[in-house]
């Protein structure tokens, strides 16, 4: 797999729709609205927020419907029912604890999201993920959220990485220009079929065989402590 480093600091993961199959929960709150609205919701609509923070979705959302000025009211009516599907539970994405676990056990892992802190939470501990992560940056604890490069650059001082020889896992394009933003390489397993996005690995899923292969390979890190 040389298109990632063998050795790398940290490896950083989105969570939304990389990590945990959330993705169905927020398209169906997603669908729900357009559908409020008198709009279709498709993958042209899907693409128009798929990554933003629930503000800019929101704003989006509200330019689209024609309602410029209200992206706070659709942005909690958004929120309300992407809590509702949430309460369901949410499936932890193939191959993503096997992956998790062979990183950490070599480099500091961490989750940078562009969800709120109450959904990330509510996700990571609905997918059993929490546990492997004791650093999470969510979109409301930093000045910008993705594409602004604050996320990977929040977790990779707190994991003592150099974002230069650091990995990050993406799904979309918001999220793969914050990780370029803030000098990470970059792996995509992206949520839209056929989503053009930059890269220096891509591939179906996480469950990929080489990617365990290579997380396998990383040297571990000195000092590296487990919570």
């Amino acid at each position: 797999m040389s298109e990632l480093p063998d050795h790398v600091d940290a490896v950083v993961f989105d969570c939304d729709g990389l990590l945990v199959d959330t993705e169905s929960c927020w398209s169906v709150a997603e669908s729900a609205l357009f559908t409020a609205h008198g709009r279709p919701f498709g993958p042209e609509q899907k693409a128009l927020v798929l990554g933003r923070t629930v503000e800019d979705a929101a704003d989006a959302m509200a330019a689209y419907f024609g309602r410029p000025g209200a992206g706070a009211e659709i942005a909690a009516e958004l929120l309300e029912r992407v809590r509702g599907e949430l309460a369901g539970g949410a499936a932890a994405m193939p191959g993503a604890v096997d992956l998790v676990r062979a990183c950490r056990a070599a480099v500091p892992v961490a989750v940078a999201s562009n969800s709120p802190r109450e959904l990330l939470d509510t996700a990571l501990e609905s997918a059993g993920l929490a546990r492997y992560f004791p650093s999470t940056f969510a979109a409301d604890e930093v000045r910008s959220p993705k594409p602004a490069p604050d996320l990977y650059l929040a977790a990779c001082a707190a994991l003592g990485a150099d974002p230069g020889r650091s990995v990050a896992f993406e799904d979309s394009a918001t999220g793969v220009a914050a990780a370029r933003a803030a000098g990470l390489r970059v792996a995509v397993v992206p949520s839209l079929p056929g989503a053009d996005l930059d890269h220096d690995w891509r591939g179906p899923s996480l469950a990929a065989p080489e990617l365990l292969r290579w997380a396998g390979r990383l040297p571990r890190r000195a000092g590296l402590r487990r919570p």
